[in-house]
């Protein structure tokens, strides 16, 4: 009798520890991308300054920038902590300062206003089309993307708008598409920071008016733009 309700009490718990051990299957492994890319996309924003200015004029107030497009993440060590990047993207810049642009029986005319004249409005804006290229270092993983970066580059703009704007007691002056500027605009650009907020800043390498002067002097200005940049995948 004893060895009867043994077997019983076998055969009854040993389908409780089968069902127990059927509930913990083995937790399966996460695959690692070996393979990952870094800063597909960007936008940042920018203080304007002006480079090389003619004599008299200034700045007084502040002059922005806006800037967005994509990259293409190209690591070229196994480490994938160098790379190259080329891109497309679109460059809105706005300079306040105060050299009138003025129109004289169609064809632009160039003054600096003196600091004694009085005026509403006075600024230039461009709106471009840009083609960058990024030599990167970082120090990225896989499994963060939080890291440093110092991202050095050249950019390459194509300007398909532009505007000027000068207003004072006597009216508003506004012209656009001035063949005086540079379409082809060009310079070295910088990115350094860590995770998605970095310093920036774009340097231009030739002038913004290709053949513009005042009555007394060329303007060969360039730029100088200072801002942040960040990057997302």
């Amino acid at each position: 009798m004893r060895l009867l309700l043994s077997c019983f009490l076998f055969l009854l718990v040993s389908p409780a520890f089968s069902q127990e051990t059927a509930k913990n299957p083995a937790v399966p492994k996460v695959k690692i991308d070996s393979l990952y890319r870094e800063d597909q996309f960007y936008f940042g924003f920018t203080f304007n300054t002006l480079q090389k200015k003619p004599a008299g004029l200034v700045q007084e107030k502040f002059s922005s920038g806006f800037s967005l497009g994509f990259l293409r993440d190209m690591p070229v060590n196994k480490k994938r902590t160098v790379a190259i990047a080329p891109g497309l993207g679109f460059t809105f810049n706005n300079y306040n300062q105060n050299l009138a642009i003025t129109k004289v029986n169609g064809v632009p005319v160039y003054d600096v206003v003196d600091e004694n004249i009085s005026f509403d409005k006075n600024k230039f804006s461009q709106f471009s089309v840009d083609i960058p290229i990024e030599f990167r270092w970082r120090t990225s993983t896989y499994e963060s993307h939080k890291f440093w970066r110092i991202y050095g580059g050249f950019k390459a703009s194509y300007l398909i708008y532009d505007k000027s704007v000068y207003q004072d007691g006597n009216g508003k002056i506004i012209i656009s598409n001035n063949p005086d500027f540079n379409k082809l605009q060009y310079g070295a650009t910088l990115a350094v920071g860590y995770n998605s907020i970095n310093v920036y800043a774009y340097y231009g390498l030739n002038p913004l008016f290709q053949s513009a002067k005042t009555s007394t002097q060329n303007i060969d200005m360039n730029s100088l733009n200072l801002g942040i940049m960040f990057y997302i995948l």
